[in-house]
């Protein structure tokens, strides 16, 4: 499923680029509400909405759902991973030279009292 929405976004994003370069720049219609070319001047000076704007929001609407359906699929723990045969290090087995630690009882040690620096001499007071 991931492939195929791979393949889908790629080809929505080479059309979305297509659809937005062959669309006219907004120069071309505010030279038509002043009577330069009355092609779109009915409409006002916003011009109204053409095919084309309508392929290009089609196509940027595909282009953000996929791109959110793709961020959400490999944000997944159980995603496909490139390295197939390692193994991740909280995952991996112990190694089976090492034997299993197991707590013994620590000796005592003696306790022998600190020594203690002896006391600054002081000034006399006069």
């Amino acid at each position: 499923m991931t492939v195929l929405l791979v393949i889908l976004h790629i080809v929505v994003c080479i059309a979305l680029i297509a659809v937005v370069l062959l669309q006219s720049g907004k120069g071309a219609e505010m030279g038509a509400s002043f009577g330069a070319s009355g092609s779109q001047s009915v409409f006002g000076a916003g011009g109204g909405n053409t095919f084309m704007s309508r392929v290009t929001t089609g196509a940027a609407i595909i282009f953000m759902l996929t791109s959110l359906t793709l961020a959400y699929l490999s944000g997944q723990s159980g995603s496909s991973s490139i390295m197939r045969g390692v193994k991740p290090a909280e995952k991996a087995a112990p190694s089976q030279s090492t034997p299993p630690a197991t707590p013994q009882a620590a000796p005592k040690a003696e306790q022998q009292p600190t020594p203690q620096a002896p006391a600054a001499p002081t000034a006399p007071k006069n």
